[in-house]
């Protein structure tokens, strides 16, 4: 058992070696304890590595439910927070309030 290293998955403290690797066996994750987690990766639709607190583009016109008009190309959108999940930017858009967008559709400012 390995005290040090907590399965990245479920926190579980029971991993066992096997090899190079460790093996959770709450979860079944397994991982190289050598090598760094990688963390949350979110990239615009250009391919750049977006950051808490970066500033990004929308590059296309994007309906909103509720709303009379759509959120037009080239809003400038700050202080984007990434979130897990199929829509990863969390964000305050001017005349729209707090959404959720996905990063294929806006491009880093």
């Amino acid at each position: 058992m390995s005290d040090s290293n907590p399965c990245p998955e479920c926190n579980g403290m029971f991993a066992y070696p096997l090899d190079a690797l460790l093996i959770c066996p709450e979860c079944g994750h397994e991982w190289n304890p050598e090598e760094e987690p990688q963390g949350l990766v979110v990239l615009d639709v250009n391919g750049n590595t977006l950051q808490d607190g970066d500033s990004v583009t929308v590059i296309k016109s994007l309906p909103v439910k509720g709303a009379p008009k759509p959120i037009k190309p080239g809003t400038k959108v700050s202080r984007i927070k990434l979130v897990e999940g199929d829509h990863n930017i969390s964000c305050k858009v001017d005349g729209f309030g707090s959404m959720m967008l996905k990063s294929e559709f806006v491009k880093k400012a």
